[in-house]
């Protein structure tokens, strides 16, 4: 897995123009790529999630 970060805080329009095209409405948010489909989103993360239902995320976005 390869992490990518992308700090939006400044709302800039770029920043919306990312946020816009991943459907995420701010941070935090994550988006996950399927390894096989360049570009495809195969799992998201919106919002703050309690450590243990985190790692359940990560788990079910690491699932082909």
């Amino acid at each position: 897995m390869r992490i990518l970060q992308a700090d939006v805080t400044a709302n800039t329009v770029d920043d919306k123009a990312l946020l816009k095209r991943f459907k995420l409405f701010g941070p935090p948010g994550m988006v996950f790529f399927s390894a096989s489909a360049a570009g495809l989103v195969s799992h998201k993360v919106i919002g703050y999630q309690a450590p243990g239902e985190f790692l359940a995320s990560l788990d079910r976005a690491a699932i082909p």
